[in-house]
Order: C-alpha cells, then sequence, then structure tokens
C-alpha cells in the first residue's frame, strides 16, 4: 500500500512538471512565433531563386500584343489601368499569389523592393497584384516595409484577362484567384515586350536577373546592372 501511494504520488509529480514543461514550451512558441515563422520560410524557400527562366511555360498576353489593363482595387479605389505605375522606360508588373500565406511570394517581393533602386534607376516602374484583401495586403507592405505599389484583384478579374489565372482551383476553393507568378514586361506605349513565368510556382527569377531581362525587353544599354 505504501508503495502505491508513493508511486501515485510520484506519478502526479511526474505529470505536474510535464503539464508545466507544456506550457512553457507553448509560451516560448508564443512570444518566438515570428521569428520561428520566418525561419521555417526561409527553410521552405531555400533555393527558389534562378537566374533565368528556362521552362516553355508561357501564359499571359502575346509578346507585342497590346497589355489589356486590370480590374483591380489600390487605396480604396478601383483602376483599371497602370498607367500611375510606369517609369519613364516602361513598367513591370508582378503577379503573385499571396502576400499572406505564400512564403514564395513574400520573399519575392522582399527581395525586389530591395533590389528597387535599380529598376528606378532604369526607369521602370513596378507594381504586383495578388488576390488578398487589401487589408491583409496592408498588413504585409507595413510588416516589410514594401514601398512597390501593391494592387488587389476583383474577383480574379484581371487574372482572368491578363491569360494566368490559376486553373486548379474552383470558386469557393480558399486558393481559387490565384494567378500563376510571374512578370510582364510593358513598354511606355502599352505594348508587352517581356514575360517571365515559370511552370513551379516555388522558383522564381531573381530580381537582379528580372531587372536585366527587363532592361533587355525594353531595349535599354547597358542591358545589364553589373
Amino acid at each position: 500500500m505504501i508503495w502505491r501511494r508513493e508511486h501515485r504520488l510520484n506519478m502526479k509529480n511526474i505529470f505536474k512538471v510535464v503539464f508545466v514543461l507544456i506550457l512553457l514550451s507553448l509560451a516560448v512558441g508564443y512570444l518566438y512565433r515570428e521569428p520561428i515563422k520566418q525561419r521555417i520560410f526561409a527553410l521552405i524557400t531555400q533555393g527558389m531563386f534562378v537566374a533565368v527562366d528556362n521552362d516553355d511555360f508561357d501564359p499571359g498576353p502575346a509578346i507585342h500584343s497590346h497589355f489589356p489593363g486590370l480590374q483591380a482595387t489600390y487605396q480604396d479605389r478601383s483602376i483599371t489601368l497602370i498607367d500611375e505605375f510606369k517609369g519613364v522606360n516602361g513598367t513591370a508588373v508582378i503577379a503573385s499569389r499571396s502576400f499572406d500565406w505564400c512564403p514564395y511570394c513574400m520573399r519575392q517581393i522582399i527581395q525586389l523592393q530591395e533590389n528597387k533602386a535599380g529598376f528606378d534607376a532604369a526607369g521602370i516602374g513596378m507594381v504586383a497584384i495578388t488576390y488578398d484583401d487589401p487589408v491583409l495586403q496592408q498588413a504585409f507592405i507595413e510588416k516589410f516595409g514594401i514601398t512597390i505599389p501593391v494592387v488587389s484583384d476583383v474577383n480574379a478579374l484581371s487574372f482572368k484577362t491578363l491569360g494566368i489565372l490559376n486553373k486548379n482551383y474552383s470558386p469557393g476553393e480558399f486558393q481559387y484567384g490565384i494567378p500563376h507568378p510571374g512578370m510582364i514586361v510593358i513598354d511606355p506605349q502599352g505594348k508587352v515586350v517581356g514575360k517571365l513565368f515559370l511552370e513551379a510556382y516555388s522558383l522564381r527569377v531573381d530580381a537582379a536577373a528580372a531587372l536585366a531581362f527587363a532592361k533587355t525587353a525594353l531595349g535599354l544599354d547597358p542591358p545589364l546592372i553589373k
């Protein structure tokens, strides 16, 4: 009987210690959730950048066609044109899946932001578009200091018009409305002169290579930034 009583007491003490350890783990996880999240995202996106668009995947408006415009919202207003975003030498439209849950899209736009000065120097404006609600976009913008304009697609109309809507999802599904991620380069007259689309959504052309590609497509000299 004494042995059983001591055994029960020992088990209770063990349960108490385990319970406290669980609570401490949850508390630490909560306090450091953002660094942990960013570390996980860094591991997931490791090796995502490539130097060139090296596959045959080619959605979107045809080269030399006129850019068809958007059906989007920006700063609480509807927009159909990209004129306010263009640079003197052209515009790069970056289609992304989500800045709320897609780690590849987040890391890509952060890298593009880090290289924005190069696009500015080349006279190339940038604008990004996702299917996210503007409130979610703004949270991301403020968190990472994104100054590249970000617009929100309305009911997938922009991505449908551009021919880049991902048709693997149906209305009602969480991911319905996302595009095939990529970049469309447009000259000052509104003509599509270049595209960067990789079939694997987990791969993106890195910012320096994308800038070099855009400069070449726009006929800028020299096209390389190095």
